[in-house]
């Protein structure tokens, strides 16, 4: 089997240079880049199964690579950074990214998210040929698509995910944790706010009522059928 293909983009060099000596550890081959255009230009070049990407760098930030290298070919992005707020993280989701973690972080935290990425973007599609209907919203399980009032909604590959896992299951209340472990595939606690910044950006796509957030426990779709 091949190794898998992750570039790394961070325009410090020592940084840079450390994730990519870990992932080559741990088994990947690993390309380098350090600024906007060159991450762009790489990612055309290697076509790599995944981008582990810093936001803050020059000629144009990790928010337009992750928007250009999308439009192209869907990739799996996992953005680095530095802000302690949501900013970057909600528009990096905005944008196509999947996951995200803040610096600092343990080398061992990032292996965990680059391999439970890869491994969601490896499991094959549904054989459902059937919709999800609740009111306007109509979710296609085979095509991935998703609509709301006839108007089609882009959603990430982690957005559409995690939205069928809600809708499938309406109304209940689904703890932080499961969808954690479901949908990212790991379960550490420190992760919540990752469900929080991806449920902002659902409701931000498809309006503040299709999902309820269950104070203490998580979420539960809330769009009647």
């Amino acid at each position: 089997m091949s190794q898998r293909k992750v570039l790394v983009v961070d325009d410090e060099v020592s940084i840079c240079e450390s994730i990519a000596a870990r992932l080559r550890a741990e088994g990947f081959d690993v390309e380098m880049a350090f600024d906007g255009p060159s991450a762009v230009a790489r990612c055309a070049e290697i076509n790599p199964d995944l981008v582990v990407l810093d936001v803050m760098m020059p000629g144009f930030d990790g928010l337009e690579v992750c928007r250009r290298i999308q439009a192209v070919r869907t990739v799996p992005v996992l953005m680095l950074t530095a802000r302690a707020d949501e900013t970057d993280m909600v528009i990096g989701l905005g944008v196509g990214a999947d996951d995200y973690l803040s610096k600092p972080f343990s080398m061992r935290v990032l292996v965990a998210r680059v391999q439970a990425l890869l491994r969601r973007a490896g499991r094959p599609s549904q054989p459902l040929s059937d919709l999800l209907e609740f009111g306007d919203v109509v979710i296609d399980l085979t095509e991935r698509r998703v609509r709301r009032d006839t108007q089609e909604i882009h959603l990430t590959r982690t957005e559409f995910d995690l939205i069928v896992y809600l809708a499938e299951r309406p109304r209940a209340a689904i703890p932080r944790e499961s969808l954690l472990e479901e949908i990212w595939g790991w379960g550490e606690g420190a992760g919540s706010r990752t469900v929080d910044s991806h449920v902002k950006a659902l409701r931000r796509k498809l309006g503040s009522s299709v999902i309820r957030t269950v104070h203490g426990v998580g979420y539960a779709w809330d769009v009647p059928r």
